[in-house]
């Protein structure tokens, strides 16, 4: 896979001025040919997984000091927002490792670390697939992705004294807030308080609705595996997952760009803006650029 794209990009500024770390883990949108040899679904479908975009719209990233990582592998061919070992025995023609975790609930919605499924539950494969496969990937993609992010987390914290990791995703138009029928345009996951700071979830609700965008906390999506995993607010290091409603900016049939897409993008550079100078109002001194 490895010999057709590179898995993936850091975009990095001349110099990292701010404490963030900025992540596209599911907009990848490079097939690798065997992938989609194997696959049952049209070269159309096997979209319907990909956070479209999403690294486009929080582009502006390197130009506020911060580094952007970009998968370029999709999310229906690695899932990298999982444990490294969530996998489905139903998949798999041999036997799982006794390490694997394949009870997990989002094994059993058919999303685990090799999804079984995009969205609207359809079946990405004919057949089973030798384990080697989902090996392989995790070796050629997961795990090299992975340790990168750490790398620019365990950077930004030396640095500064801090970091902030902003995990972007997207989310379907039809999502509503469960007993309130809100259809929010943004989601701000910090996994019910535990991987952030409240002032800065609150910030982000804050300056995302001061742009005139319905903003939630947590619900329906509190943050995945990035979010829970690198998100240590005893120690400074913060992780906030951002869920963007795909209808504000792609139409959902197509998966084109809609025209107001730039606009958007705009304002997200207005909230990458904001949230730098709250970190640097907030923490104080050790969030501004070192010497």
């Amino acid at each position: 896979m490895t010999n057709e794209f590179e898995p993936f990009e850091i975009r990095e500024p001349a110099v990292q001025t701010i404490p963030f770390v900025y992540n596209s883990p599911h907009s990848g949108r490079c097939y690798p040919s065997a992938f989609l040899d194997e696959s049952r679904l049209d070269d159309h479908s096997i979209r319907r997984s990909e956070d479209h975009y999403v690294d486009e719209l929080f582009s502006a990233a390197p130009s506020f000091g911060a580094p952007l990582l970009v998968a370029h592998f999709p999310r229906a061919y690695v899932d990298v927002n999982r444990e490294p070992y969530e996998l489905d025995p139903r998949m798999f023609s041999d036997p799982l490792p006794p390490y694997a975790n394949s009870n997990s609930a989002r094994v059993a919605g058919g999303l685990g670390t090799i999804p079984r499924i995009v969205a609207e539950n359809m079946e990405i494969y004919e057949g089973r697939m030798p384990l080697s496969s989902a090996m392989e990937r995790i070796e050629t993609c997961y795990k090299p992705y992975h340790a990168c992010l750490r790398r620019l987390i365990a950077r930004t914290h030396a640095r500064f004294g801090l970091g902030v990791l902003i995990d972007c995703h997207s989310m379907p138009g039809n999502i509503r807030v469960a007993g309130s029928g809100i259809k929010p345009d943004f989601i701000v996951g910090d996994r019910y308080g535990t991987s952030a700071s409240a002032e800065l979830s609150r910030a982000a609700l804050q300056f995302l609705e001061e742009l005139g965008f319905v903003a939630v906390r947590n619900k329906p999506y509190a943050g995945g595996f990035i979010t829970e995993h690198y998100g240590r607010p005893a120690r400074d290091l913060h992780a906030l997952q951002i869920e963007v409603n795909r209808s504000l900016y792609i139409d959902e049939a197509t998966l084109e760009k809609r025209p107001d897409f730039d606009m958007l993008a705009g304002s997200l550079a207005i909230f990458m803006g904001q949230m730098a100078d709250f970190v640097a109002d907030y923490f104080g001194d050790q969030a501004l650029a070192a010497e």
